[in-house]
């Protein structure tokens, strides 16, 4: 696996608000777009026939001051969907690690790091707040994604072709 570049990953990415803030080294941030509470009844079976997905309500963010162009979410400790305003498009050799930017966790929330494969659009992302207040500001940088390009070549057939798994077992006996 082979893990792009910033700018590179940032061509897979549709709906970047300001590249010269969000587009790092090896890395691209994802921001805040929309906020919605979770209603509290979802269901998981085995087959799937009885699924339902949590419903959401979304939240409207707030102005602190009359002079502010942009509002502010204030969260409780809970558990919240986010919608971000990027978009992902990966290719097929292309796998994408979503993590939590550190300034989130910092200030008391998280979400669980993902990877994805294929189209998200948009991205969402489950936030589970743990302090009693967060307040969150549109647009607030909240999670970075990392893009790697996937080999190829599966190890388990590039060891058995040059003989590696032959010697790993004959090492063990």
């Amino acid at each position: 696996m082979q893990l792009l570049s910033g700018k590179d990953a940032a061509t897979h990415i549709a709906g970047i608000i300001h590249p010269k803030y969000q587009v790092h080294g090896f890395s691209v941030h994802l921001t805040v777009r929309k906020i919605y509470t979770i209603d509290p009844a979802g269901k998981l079976d085995f087959g799937g026939g009885e699924y339902a997905p949590a419903g959401r309500v979304e939240l409207v963010p707030n102005q602190l001051r009359p002079e502010d162009n942009y509002r502010w979410w204030d969260l409780g400790r809970e558990s919240y969907f986010v919608e971000c305003n990027e978009m992902l498009s990966l290719a097929a050799d292309q796998m994408a690690l979503i993590e939590p930017e550190d300034r989130l966790l910092r200030a008391g929330a998280s979400h669980v790091p993902l990877f994805v494969r294929g189209h998200l659009e948009p991205v969402e992302l489950l936030l589970s707040v743990g302090v009693l207040q967060l307040r969150v500001k549109e647009n607030a940088r909240i999670a970075r994604v990392r893009l790697f390009r996937i080999d190829e070549e599966k190890p388990a057939r590039a060891a058995r072709k040059n003989g590696t798994a032959k010697a790993a077992r004959a090492k063990r006996k």
